[in-house]
């Protein structure tokens, strides 16, 4: 794995159609996603991306370092998966290592209502429903 702090991105293999698609990850075996949108599905890859490498280092097993896309397309299964019509897309590994850090940050007084408001209907603080956002977004800018 890499150092602490530095963004891993695992590629995955996105399929399926409308109302069902399916996200798995060459490099980790039985790590697996699924959901109604690819949006959905991708966002719920990366959960289980977590989730995965999570479990598998509690456990004492190996965690992979990523391939990059260009080592994956020369892999026969995923050639094969392409093939069928399957796509390439990259999710980002966002570890929670149990640690909350305070960070100042400058906003916006109307972004920053609109959170608050946001996290009250939700039932969050101001920093979960920051950090849940970001976890789910951090993808989108990979």
């Amino acid at each position: 794995m890499t150092k602490e702090g530095q963004v891993l991105h695992y590629t995955a293999l996105i399929d399926g159609e409308p109302g069902a698609y399916g996200v798995s990850f060459p490099d980790l075996p039985g790590c697996v996603a699924m959901g109604a949108t690819i949006d959905e599905a991708v966002t719920l890859a990366s959960e289980a991306l977590s989730q995965w490498v999570e479990l598998t280092g509690a456990q004492g097993g190996e965690i992979p370092d990523p391939r990059s896309p260009d080592q994956l397309v020369i892999d026969d299964e995923v050639r094969e998966a392409l093939a069928e019509g399957a796509i390439l897309t990259r999710v980002p590994l966002v570890r929670s290592l149990g640690r909350p850090v305070k960070a100042n940050l400058s906003l916006d007084s109307g972004v920053l209502a609109a959170i608050d408001a946001t996290a009250s209907k939700l039932g969050l603080t101001r920093s979960a429903l920051v950090e849940k956002i970001a976890t789910e977004r951090l993808g989108d800018y990979a």
